[in-house]
């Protein structure tokens, strides 16, 4: 009885404790977001989000953010994409080729030190790799550095999702004489959802992050001209107005930030609503 007593108290406890580290995460979410909206909001305008900036806007003047927008968007964009054409054949082979453990197993392992990473790292190999090669800042720089930082998490996010595909569908698949090749084509049907979904979270890590393009992207005021051409990001944007002592520029920084969370929010949003529509038609 002392044993059944001794359980069920060990169980209220760790029950109580994960109950106590959610709220605490759901309390800092809700402090970060209340702050940046009360510091911010007041000098969002229609006007900061459509357009650039001008003369003077780090002194308080008018001008906008757009060009950071658009710069995070295109960063964001390109490194995901190019992580998705690299993690997806990369998982999809680790599953269906490879047939030691100990292989997937070690790229896993090299994966997840990937990950672990910072991604102040991948921007300092990002800057000697570009002074070695004597290339200049630019949108494919970002690009390509972020892509280092996106692709761990991509892979192993997709990686976990085909982990839970049905066992029986490879069985099955390949008693009717498929081939191997085939299968994947399967596999990768079955876990779209998953991978759509991972592409999302990947493109929310990486149109937050300032480590990796901070000397590899440059920066501008211009709009994005072209993948030589330096660009601007929204979260250097919020760097640089910050560092300003004008209250109003500062101001305008605790503004981008709520627009680049916001950003963020959408697409987890959007993710969640993904893998729910999607994942009704996936073999559970």
């Amino acid at each position: 009885m002392k044993r059944k007593q001794l359980r069920q108290l060990e169980e209220h406890f760790w029950l109580a404790l994960m109950r106590l580290c959610l709220a605490a995460a759901a309390l800092a979410l809700v402090y970060i977001l209340a702050a940046i909206t009360w510091r911010g909001l007041g000098a969002l305008s229609w006007e900061m989000l459509t357009q650039a900036p001008k003369g003077g806007f780090y002194l308080g003047k008018e001008g906008g953010i757009l060009n950071a927008i658009a710069g995070s968007i295109c960063l964001a964009s390109g490194a995901t994409l190019l992580a998705a054409l690299i993690a997806a054949p990369v998982v999809l082979f680790m599953h269906v080729y490879v047939g030691h453990r100990r292989v997937v197993n070690i790229l896993r392992l090299a994966l997840d030190v990937m990950w672990g990473i910072p991604s102040i790292v991948y921007g300092a190999f990002g800057f000697a790799l570009m002074v070695f090669l004597g290339l200049r800042a630019s949108l494919l720089a970002g690009i390509l550095t972020l892509t280092l930082v996106v692709v761990p998490i991509l892979a192993r996010t997709f990686d976990e999702v085909v982990s839970l595909a049905p066992r029986e569908l490879r069985e099955i698949t390949l008693a009717i004489g498929s081939t191997r090749f085939e299968f994947m084509r399967v596999l990768l049907r079955q876990t779209l959802p998953g991978l759509l979904t991972a592409i999302l979270l990947a493109f929310g890590r990486g149109i937050g992050d300032a480590a990796s393009v901070l000397f590899t992207a440059g920066y501008t005021d211009n709009m994005p001209a072209g993948l030589l051409r330096p660009v601007a990001s929204l979260p250097l944007a919020i760097f640089f107005q910050l560092s300003t002592p004008f209250p109003a520029v500062q101001a305008r920084a605790y503004a981008a930030a709520l627009v680049l969370t916001l950003i963020i929010l959408a697409v987890s949003v959007l993710a969640q609503l993904s893998l729910r529509r999607l994942g009704r038609h996936v073999i559970r």
